[in-house]
């Protein structure tokens, strides 16, 4: 099993953005996340916690889907312009 360089952004997180307290059991179940951003504005939900950050340098871009380690399935995955 590998280890986060920083363990404080997991899931939730928005790397070098926005860390993650307290940090949630997301592993072994299905959840949901949802991920709103505006700009630069990102409002985060997963499972119902809501966390918001901010940060110019994602401000446009790609969107991609990763995982730190272990088995990760994706369903219903949306992508909605806004």
């Amino acid at each position: 099993m590998s280890s986060r360089a920083d363990p404080s952004y997991g899931t939730g997180a928005i790397v070098d953005v926005a860390k993650v307290s307290p940090m949630p059991k997301a592993g072994g179940q299905w959840n949901v996340y949802e991920i709103v951003a505006r700009g630069p504005k990102f409002t985060v939900t997963l499972n119902g916690t809501i966390d918001g950050a901010e940060d110019s340098k994602h401000a446009s871009g790609r969107i991609a889907l990763q995982y730190g380690a272990g088995v990760v399935k994706f369903r219903k995955v949306q992508i909605k312009p806004l």
